[in-house]
């Protein structure tokens, strides 16, 4: 029986794929592990397996606030998150640490949809 070569490449590149857009991080539900107030980040872990071993803790992640105006009176909101809370962190599509100064700024990596640059964006319900 005579090897494909079409064939056998085509199975290469669709392996590439697969492994090239498991690296990709869009958005997933983690547990709280711990909260700082002050600072409003969280170390949170991936409540998702993508191998046979856990996930990885991710540490540092920032919880959005909330500003809102009822009855023109302003409210500002600030993330409360406890241990064992269910949060949805999504995964900007650039590095974000030069921007959360609230300037324009390059940044210092190439990286893409990185955990490293993880934001919490919400409670799940079944953590209220």
């Amino acid at each position: 029986m005579k090897n494909d070569p079409a064939s056998t490449l085509s199975q290469v590149i669709a392996q590439m794929m697969v492994h090239q857009l498991s690296a990709v991080h869009v958005g997933f539900p983690c547990r709280v592990i711990s909260f700082d107030e002050v600072t409003c980040k969280a170390d949170v872990q991936p409540l998702v397996r993508t191998s046979d071993s856990e996930p990885a803790m991710i540490q540092g992640v920032p919880a959005l606030g909330h500003r809102s105006k009822v009855n023109e009176i302003e409210q500002v909101y600030r993330p409360s998150l406890k241990s064992g809370d269910t949060v949805y962190v999504v995964c900007a599509d650039r590095e974000i640490k030069n921007a959360l100064n609230g300037q324009v700024a390059s940044a210092d990596t190439e990286r893409r949809h990185d955990v490293n640059d993880a934001v919490i964006v919400g409670v799940f319900a079944c953590s209220l």
